[in-house]
């Protein structure tokens, strides 16, 4: 999660330059992008998310089969969900 949290700030940090208002905040999210800065501005967004795919590798199977297994003695299949949750990433497909 708290690499959701350094993607979202750095999608922050290109954008924040062409928020709207004068105070240069995106509270209501209205942006001004000229249009030639228009492809830098998305090659900054695409490199932010670029980063965060770099990081999600898939689990091997035998580190999913041993959390499993250690999972199993926990009393409740919510317990048991949240030991997956604590040491994988999740992502629905």
């Amino acid at each position: 999660m708290a690499a959701d949290k350094s993607v979202t700030e750095k999608i922050l940090h290109v954008l924040r330059p062409y928020a709207s208002n004068w105070s240069g905040t995106l509270g209501r999210g209205d942006l001004v992008i000229p249009q030639r800065e228009i492809p830098r501005v998305i090659h900054e967004i695409l490199n932010a998310v670029h980063e965060l795919t770099e990081v999600r590798k898939e689990a091997p199977e035998g580190e999913v089969f041993q959390v499993l297994m250690e999972s199993r003695r926990l009393s409740s299949v919510q317990d048991q969900l949240r030991a997956l949750q604590k040491r994988f990433l999740i992502v629905a497909r």
